[in-house]
């Protein structure tokens, strides 16, 4: 029996798939793994701000609608991409090993390296917002499109320098474009660098799906996740989040930001391993948050 692995038809998203089914045939022994393409919206629409056009649901009501409907087994994601609120009948079965979490910085050295009034793309509200309380100067212009889209443009001088994710572009095989940016200068995206497999609530494939999850890696993104939930963060929301975890507690530190950067709260907190300290957190944060930080969630 064939089993079908959904993914968006993307370079970096048909890499991710090909690492989840190989790592289902070292699991398992099996042989008859078919990864399925299935076109989003988000894939379609490339000239607008996800935040405008529905946000995050772009990337997976598709593959949502496919997983339901029976016509693939799971779906592969970057969790990034995943809304924190999920349909009840889909589950995260499983996550891969993290990734590198932190951005990289394409086009110079370092974000100071900039020229005065330099235009940097990208289409993420956190890289804007982090970019701006470092830079004020900076114009930030929306960028989409895939990895190669983006490298194009770069090229072609339509900005300055762009950000993508270290995760992404080493998986591509690009291990030498552009400079990561420590996490102490920018906290990556919630989820940031972990490739994410869902599959039916209690459905063979879940169980099959689980024998090659990364516990550590699922532990730390989930609570980057509560943290999210709690906060009632959206696409137009500039978060940055990291959880790690060490002799079997976990700390999350995070911060949010006003869309222009000017005003930022940040903090973190450290407990044991269950969603506590992403909750913990969000209210501590949304408590000594400035009215312009607070208005921009819901928790």
């Amino acid at each position: 029996m064939t089993f079908r692995l959904g993914t968006r038809g993307s370079p970096l998203a048909l890499t991710q798939a090909g690492m989840v089914r190989d790592a289902l045939i070292a699991a398992h022994g099996w042989d008859d793994i078919e990864i399925v393409v299935i076109k989003t919206t988000g894939d379609r629409v490339q000239d607008r701000a996800l935040a405008k056009i529905g946000g995050k649901a772009l990337w997976t009501k598709e593959l949502d609608r496919a997983l339901i409907a029976g016509e693939v087994d799971a779906c592969v994601h970057s969790m990034k991409d995943v809304e924190t609120i999920r349909p009840g009948e889909i589950c995260v079965a499983a996550m891969l090993e993290r990734a590198d979490v932190r951005d990289r910085l394409i086009g110079v050295d370092r974000i100071d390296d900039l020229r005065p009034g330099a235009v940097v793309g990208t289409s993420s509200p956190r890289r804007r917002a982090q970019l701006l309380r470092r830079r004020p100067d900076l114009e930030i212009v929306l960028f989409r499109g895939n990895v190669d889209t983006r490298l194009g443009k770069l090229a072609a001088g339509e900005v300055d320098a762009t950000l993508l994710a270290a995760a992404g572009l080493d998986r591509l095989g690009r291990h030498d474009t552009g400079n990561a940016i420590p996490v102490d200068v920018m906290l990556p995206a919630p989820s940031q660098g972990a490739v994410g497999i869902e599959a039916l609530v209690g459905s063979e494939a879940a169980n099959a799906v689980a024998a090659i999850d990364h516990p550590a890696t699922h532990i730390a993104v989930m609570a980057e996740r509560a943290l999210l939930a709690a906060l009632g963060a959206d696409c137009h929301s500039a978060v940055g989040a990291l959880a790690t975890i060490s002799a079997g507690r976990i700390r999350l530190s995070a911060e949010l930001l006003t869309e222009d950067g000017a005003e930022c709260i940040a903090g973190e907190r450290e407990g044991g391993i269950d969603d506590s300290v992403g909750f913990d957190l969000a209210r501590d944060l949304l408590a000594r948050a400035p009215d312009a930080v607070r208005i921009m969630f819901r928790g």
